[in-house]
């Protein structure tokens, strides 16, 4: 199926949604009931974790989750962009991945967390009880596997990464950051739909430290970038993308 027939595939059900009484209201124009782990719960099972779900908004720079501290709920993210940390021993710490709306933020059956999140951006929230949701898992093979089905994603999405970080030189690796920051703020994008524009989720030193650049490295990349006509950047962070194809390429493995 083609991306935009699946972006009206997914508008359908949201219409549908919208006048079916056995949905939450709460849950009716959610994401994370379209596209995230909610989306393989029945109405039932979703008006059972709808009674136990808060919403909420969080500033940039709160932290949502504290590494090595008991877990006592999950989330949906429901806008923003999230950023995962580890940190060292001697206090040092590196960003280790990003999440975006509509992922599932916490780490299922475990006591406590090896990371720390941290909202790069404002970012709204959808809480519920860590035992309300394990409870369902246990009931409901559908959100056990769409829970597996993420973790999965993640994993790939790790081993790629791990690929930028390893063998990408450092233009490839700034554009393949933008490049994921453009897929994931609409990961139904069609590339032949024109341009895209975002704000970059980070500051310079965070996007230095998760690709493992200096900061004076990213900032001549962009330029390089910019120059070159793949992004436009207004404002230092506003950055518009003419061709998703283009930066595409830019991010290719270096052949020589």
């Amino acid at each position: 199926m083609a991306k935009s027939e699946q972006r009206r595939a997914t508008a359908d059900v949201q219409r549908l949604d919208i006048h079916n009484s056995d949905i939450p209201v709460v849950c009716r124009a959610c994401e994370a009931r379209h596209r995230g782990v909610c989306g393989a719960l029945s109405p039932d099972e979703l008006k059972t974790l709808s009674r136990t779900t808060v919403k909420h908004k969080m500033p940039a720079d709160a932290e949502m989750i504290a590494s090595d501290e008991p877990i006592e709920t999950y989330s949906n993210i429901m806008a923003g962009v999230v950023k995962l940390t580890k940190l060292m021993p001697d206090g040092r710490q590196q960003i280790v991945g990003l999440q975006f709306a509509p992922d599932f933020l916490g780490r299922p059956f475990r006591a406590s967390s090896t990371i720390s999140a941290e909202a790069a951006t404002d970012v709204a929230v959808c809480s519920f009880p860590k035992t309300v949701l394990e409870e369902m898992v246990k009931r409901s093979p559908e959100l056990g596997h769409k829970l597996h089905e993420q973790s999965l994603k993640e994993l790939d999405e790790a081993r790629d990464w791990m690929l930028t970080l390893g063998r990408k030189t450092a233009a490839e690796k700034v554009a393949s950051f933008l490049h994921l920051i453009a897929t994931h703020i609409d990961p139904e994008i069609d590339p032949s739909d024109g341009a895209i524009r975002f704000e970059l989720p980070l500051k310079r030193a965070d996007i230095a430290d998760f690709l493992g650049l200096t900061i004076e490295t990213v900032s001549r990349q962009l330029t390089k970038l910019r120059k070159a006509g793949i992004i436009e950047i207004e404002s230092n962070r506003l950055v518009t993308v003419p061709s998703l194809r283009r930066l595409e390429s830019a991010c290719a493995v270096d052949s020589d």
